[in-house]
């Protein structure tokens, strides 16, 4: 079993979840960050700390359709192992359903 990062993450990319990683399994696109399956040791840590709830363990129905763009994306996306500032309208999209259409297929830039 891993985690999976889901489509409340897309344009909100708290990052509060890295920090606490003890395997440094997170990948970070432009506005989305996401989870190498082939890391993630499954301890859940990442879980509770997700201000925006995005993450879920692969065997929730909720994590079943992001599972593989999780391990496409942590193939390319740069890998991230610190906590860095959310995008100032982060907040303004907490919550807001569908988002996958805004996902962007770019790298964290930096």
């Amino acid at each position: 079993m891993t985690y999976v990062v889901t489509e409340n993450c897309i344009r909100c990319k708290f990052t509060d979840c890295v920090e606490v990683c003890p395997v440094d399994c997170f990948y970070a696109g432009e506005n989305f960050l996401v989870i190498n399956p082939d890391e993630c040791i499954d301890c859940g840590v990442c879980e509770p700390e997700c201000p925006a709830e995005a993450i879920f363990p692969d065997s929730d129905d909720r994590a079943t359709p992001w599972a593989e763009l999780n391990a496409k994306y942590a193939a390319v996306w740069p890998n991230i192992t610190r906590k860095i500032d959310a995008p100032a309208d982060a907040e303004e999209w907490r919550d807001k359903p569908n988002k996958k259409e805004l996902l962007s297929p770019e790298p964290q830039k930096g």
